[in-house]
């Protein structure tokens, strides 16, 4: 159980940082602090996203 909401945040986290990278390319990053930021919660995000949702996915749902 706790596994898996761990997951849900973290794929929740993954998709705030992919949402952020994407307004930022959208506004057209300023320079290259922009263009690093733009990577950077890129990056986060694919990397906390990916781990939610195999951390999910590997989880077994076990009922009593």
């Amino acid at each position: 159980m706790e596994k898996r909401v761990l997951g849900i945040i973290l794929a929740i986290l993954g998709m705030v940082g992919l949402i952020l990278a994407a307004v930022y390319f959208i506004n057209g990053g300023h320079g290259t602090k922009g263009a690093k930021a733009i990577f950077a919660y890129a990056l986060l995000g694919l990397i906390f996203f990916f781990a939610g949702i195999g951390l999910v996915r590997s989880t077994s749902d076990k009922t009593r």
